[in-house]
């Protein structure tokens, strides 16, 4: 990886093909935890488990939230705008991640992350807690941020550079609405990317394992990135009822 050098506005057209399987390989999902993680870097909110597809409005504002907007309160998920993650001409990604499901998104630096749809923050870390030395898998994220969508899915983002002021739990947010940059925090390999993962929101308990995504985001992203509407929430919702909230990650890695 001596050979990155990672930095704004750069012209090329695209990343190679070493620097995607350098990351994947070397970067995101490569490490395995050596303790019991303990999740205590995000602020979070909500208590008690919600399922995928939500009943009613999936949060509420805190005293101290910038609300966005008033959200219908049945929505309809189909319906719901989303956008492609990270607001920048020069990307790429990989339609497959090592370890688990997931989606490296490949941009320079400094680049903007947007919310992908309407919906409210449930998670923030705005401290690099990621130590090689350990734990692995819960602080591999660095700076991140999740958003509990309307539709139900929560959508994780991580390794940003820095967290947008006004962005903390509670606060809700609108699609496109700029939550951080592209950095390269935690267990980024030092390339500058988003990792991007889709999950059910689980709590109660820490979920590192969930949140960095248990749904491949591709196939989404491909029609978000050409002005389309694709929506996970059948697949997130699936994907919650065959397995639940496992309490424990199951054979993979500890990365995003």
């Amino acid at each position: 990886m001596s050979s990155l050098r990672p930095g704004r506005r750069r012209t090329r057209p695209a990343y190679p093909v070493l620097l995607l399987v350098g990351a994947l390989l070397g970067g995101c999902g490569t490490d395995r935890p050596t303790a019991p993680p303990v999740w205590d870097g995000p602020t979070a909110v909500a208590t008690g488990d919600q399922p995928a597809t939500p009943t009613g409005s999936p949060g509420t504002p805190s005293a101290t939230s910038s609300p966005a907007g008033t959200p219908s309160a049945t929505p309809d998920p189909a319906a719901l705008r989303r956008v492609f993650p990270v607001r920048a001409g020069n990307v790429d990604y990989h339609p497959t991640h090592s370890g688990y499901p997931g989606t490296d998104i490949f941009a320079d630096c400094g680049e903007p992350v947007v919310a992908v749809t309407d919906g409210t923050v449930l998670e923030v870390s705005r401290v690099d807690r990621f130590d090689r030395k350990g734990p692995q898998g819960p602080y591999n994220g660095g700076l991140s941020v999740s958003l509990l969508g309307d539709d139900g899915v929560r959508y994780y983002g991580s390794h940003l550079s820095v967290i947008s002021a006004g962005i903390d739990a509670g606060v809700r947010v609108r699609a496109g609405r700029q939550l951080g940059e592209v950095g390269r925090t935690g267990n980024a390999n030092n390339v500058c990317h988003l990792h991007f993962g889709l999950s059910p929101k689980c709590t109660g308990h820490d979920d590192w394992w969930i949140r960095r995504g248990v749904v491949g985001p591709a196939k989404y992203l491909d029609s978000w990135r050409g002005k389309g509407n694709r929506s996970p929430v059948a697949a997130v919702t699936a994907w919650e009822r065959e397995h639940g909230c496992p309490r424990a990650p199951r054979g993979s890695s500890g990365a995003g």
